[in-house]
């Protein structure tokens, strides 16, 4: 079992969502519960079409973390 950090970003339709360690996977949603559900399904169709393709599987890498500070 591996964990990929994901991006979730507002649009202007709704959200947008990709992975950092694996470039070119991205989905979308309507609201950003969704864009992170349509992105697990994403990054499994990836990670399998690499597999089919005999590339190799990418390493998570990416560590998320957050800072506080005043605004």
């Amino acid at each position: 079992m591996s964990r990929y950090a994901i991006l979730i970003e507002p649009t202007e339709t709704g959200f947008s969502a990709y992975s950092p360690d694996l470039p070119g996977c991205i989905s979308t949603g309507r609201t950003a519960a969704e864009a992170a559900s349509n992105m697990r399904d994403a990054v499994e169709s990836h990670l399998e079409e690499l597999r089919l393709a005999g590339e190799p599987i990418p390493q998570p890498t990416i560590e998320v973390g957050y800072v506080e500070v005043a605004a």
